[in-house]
C-alpha cells in the first residue's frame, strides 16, 4: 500500500506503468507531473491515508482521459523534422477527413436547440462539459446528456447521409453518399 508519506519518487515508480499503458511513451513525463500537481491540490481534502492508492489512480485515470482527449482535440504530428514524409497518411486519408469535417457544421446546425449548442460548444469550440454547463446555467449531469445525445443524433444524421468506411485505427478512409442531398460530403 502507498502512502501519502512516501517520496515522491517511489509514487512515481509505481505510477509511471500504469501511465504507460495508456498512452504513448513520450507524453507519459507529461501525464505524471500533472497527476502530481493534482495530488498536491487535492491532499488536503483526503480525510483517510489508506484511500491514497485509490486517490491516486483515480487522478491518474483522470489526468489520461484528459490528455487522450486534448490530444483527440489538438493532434500533434508524431514525426520528427528529419523523417520522411512517407510516414504521412495518403492524401486520399486527409481528403475524406476533410470533407467529412466540411459537413460537420451542417449537420450540427440540423440538431435541435439544446443538443446543437452543446455538441457547438464542447465538440466544436473545445469547452470542457464544466464549462459548457457553466455557461449554459445547467447542470454538469445535465450538459453531459445533451452533449452524448446530440453526438448520437450527429452520427444517425451522418450514417443517413453517408455511407463512410473507417481503417483499423478508425480514421476515415472513404465516403460514398447515400442520399442526393450529401453531395458535399464526397
Amino acid at each position: 500500500m502507498i502512502s501519502a508519506l512516501q517520496p515522491w519518487e517511489d509514487i512515481s515508480a509505481r505510477l509511471r506503468p500504469f501511465v504507460a499503458r495508456r498512452i504513448a511513451a513520450h507524453d507519459v513525463d507529461d501525464v505524471v507531473q500533472d497527476v502530481f500537481v493534482r495530488l498536491q491540490r487535492g491532499l488536503p481534502a483526503l480525510r483517510d491515508e489508506e484511500r491514497f492508492t485509490s486517490y491516486l489512480f483515480q487522478v491518474a485515470r483522470s489526468s489520461v482521459s484528459e490528455h487522450l482527449r486534448m490530444r483527440a482535440r489538438h493532434p500533434l504530428p508524431d514525426r520528427a523534422e528529419g523523417e520522411e514524409a512517407a510516414a504521412d497518411p495518403p492524401d486520399d486519408d486527409r481528403d475524406v477527413a476533410r470533407s467529412l469535417a466540411a459537413c460537420v457544421s451542417g449537420f450540427v446546425a440540423q440538431l435541435p436547440s439544446p443538443y446543437r449548442e452543446a455538441v457547438t460548444l464542447v465538440e466544436l469550440e473545445g469547452m470542457t462539459v464544466r464549462e459548457a454547463a457553466e455557461l449554459a446555467g445547467i447542470s454538469l449531469s445535465g450538459m453531459k446528456s445533451r452533449v452524448q445525445r446530440g453526438r448520437s443524433q450527429l452520427r444517425q444524421l451522418f450514417d443517413e447521409c453517408c455511407e463512410i468506411a473507417l481503417d483499423t485505427r478508425g480514421k476515415p478512409t472513404d465516403v460514398a453518399p447515400r442520399t442526393p442531398r450529401c453531395r458535399s460530403c464526397k
